[in-house]
């Protein structure tokens, strides 16, 4: 090919990328970066945790976690993997994430995830909701398990309920 025709070619498809996603030629406002959270706002979240989770090890959490993220991600956005992505899974009705394909027994589940919940669920995902389509064995260890939830709960959007005023 030419220069003329490599130019010819090349020229529009610099000027459309050069186009806001409306055409227009103004570009579009950069995505807002997730807040990360400092040691400050971790520790003040974790405290504000009703027991047992109030008393939990983020760092062991987020290290016993990295059994997870082969699928699972928690981050606010995330993508689902092989399975949903976490961020604000406390509060959410089970099998509800729009666009992931769960397992008729999730879909089905009549129950919204709490911490008590999740920990059953990650002692034996299959005992607990037999049907399933996670084949994680489970957590055995109950330190850990309230260590991943303290860690969710602080990594994935969790608000405490706000305390009455006296």
């Amino acid at each position: 090919m030419t220069r003329i025709a490599l130019l010819a070619v090349a020229a529009p498809l610099v000027l459309l990328g050069a186009c806001g996603p409306d055409g227009s030629s103004a570009p579009a406002a950069p995505a807002k970066p997730a807040h990360v959270l400092t040691d400050a706002e971790k520790a003040s979240l974790l405290a504000a945790l009703p027991g047992p989770y109030d008393q939990g090890d983020l760092e062991n959490g987020r290290r016993a976690f990295a059994r997870c993220r082969s699928c699972h991600t928690i981050g606010e956005g995330g993508a689902d993997m092989t399975g949903p992505n976490l961020h604000g899974v406390f509060g959410r009705k089970a099998g509800s994430r729009p666009r992931y394909a769960y397992s008729n027994a999730l879909r089905s589940a009549d129950f919204t995830w709490d911490a008590d919940r999740l920990d059953h669920w990650l002692q034996n995902p299959r005992t607990f909701l037999p049907g399933n389509k996670m084949t994680f064995p489970g957590l055995p260890d109950a330190k850990d398990r309230r260590d991943i939830i303290a860690f969710l709960k602080v990594e994935t959007g969790y608000q405490p309920p706000a305390t009455p005023a006296s």
